[in-house]
């Protein structure tokens, strides 16, 4: 029996995660598995970002709201319950509502692509001003207090399952990260691959035509929109337990990384953005060891090479290269999105 690309493509994403647990945890030091539990939260935060922009089209500049508000809303369930059981759904669920309203408004406002990513930029400015600014024992949601720039150290680790007793070890943490990832890659791909992810196509393509056939337009979106979000609040939870929570998570500069990840690695893919934030993430920070450098100049230098030489992205060349896939033309769609 022939196996879908989809099919095929879980496949390989399970085969690659159960590589990954059994040899990383077994090779790596605590530092360097701390790292790597990094990468791949962030790798899952790109993920969301090629969901929205590569698949529905959506260009959102402020998609580290949601990380940010993944980290924070983690962070906060987790002190005042004392227990990850419901800090994660927590994690997951605050970012999706928070797309729900900001995107309802958005959406059926009938805005254009220019005024939303002004406004998801602003947003994203104000919450980080926002975080900045709630330093002192006023701000506090319960029991967690937010710390303003210094951040929530006290954040807890993630535990077994209502028993907060039994905190995860680092490597726990990064296996159920990298299961996160492969898990979020697999639902992504089932995603676009069924009857409504043609319907985000179609949508994306041109969305007039594709209401004329009876679809709405923006309650797709605003669907698609809310599942980034909540992608993103997961990586969020992620990172939240390798470094603590502060305003950082809301910055610029997270918004300008996961773009650039997405054009690194090919818009319109799921791997393609994994793989550039993975790659990126190691030379930044191979590149902030050195002492002579700016990381960020690299980054930026790297997406213009990439705009100008690759425009397609770094996956997308790859396999136009590679005869197998060059001698498949009419399933280039279709390699192209894996």
């Amino acid at each position: 029996m022939k196996l879908t690309s989809t099919a095929s493509c879980n496949i390989a994403a399970l085969i690659t995660g159960m590589v990954v647990l059994l040899v990383l945890p077994a090779v790596m030091d605590l530092y360097s598995l701390i790292n790597a539990t990094i990468y791949v939260s962030l790798a899952l935060f790109a993920l969301s970002m090629a969901l929205i922009w590569g698949h529905a089209g959506i260009l959102c500049f402020g998609q580290s709201m949601f990380f940010g508000l993944g980290a924070y809303g983690y962070a906060v369930a987790g002190i005042n319950f004392g227990d990850s059981t419901w800090a994660v759904p927590i994690a997951i669920a605050t970012p999706m509502l928070f797309a729900l309203i900001l995107g309802y408004f958005v959406f059926y406002g009938r805005l254009s692509d220019i005024y939303f990513g002004v406004i998801t930029l602003t947003v994203t400015l104000i919450l980080f001003k926002l975080a900045n600014s709630t330093s002192g024992d006023a701000w506090h949601i319960g029991k967690a207090r937010l710390g303003g720039f210094n951040g929530m150290p006290d954040t807890p680790p993630l535990n077994m399952p209502f028993n907060p007793a039994a905190p995860l070890s680092p490597d726990v943490v990064f296996m159920v990260a990298v299961c996160a990832l492969v898990a979020g890659y697999m639902l992504c791909k089932w995603l676009i691959g069924s009857r409504f992810g043609r319907a985000v196509a179609g949508v994306r393509e041109n969305e007039a035509r594709a209401e004329l056939l009876g679809y709405d337009s923006r309650r797709i979106k605003l669907f698609m929109f809310a599942i980034g979000a909540g992608l993103a609040g997961l990586a969020g939870c992620l990172f939240a337990n390798s470094v603590f929570v502060s305003p950082t998570v809301f910055s610029l500069s997270n918004s300008a990384q996961v773009l650039i990840w997405v054009v690194v690695g090919g818009v319109g893919t799921l791997l393609g953005p994994i793989l550039a934030c993975l790659i990126l993430q190691g030379l930044t920070a191979y590149l902030g060891t050195l002492g002579w450098i700016d990381p960020n100049i690299v980054l930026g230098s790297v997406l213009i090479l990439f705009v100008l030489l690759l425009p397609k992205g770094l996956l997308p060349t790859l396999l136009d290269r590679l005869p197998v896939f060059r001698a498949r033309t009419p399933s280039a769609a279709v390699v192209s999105r894996s």
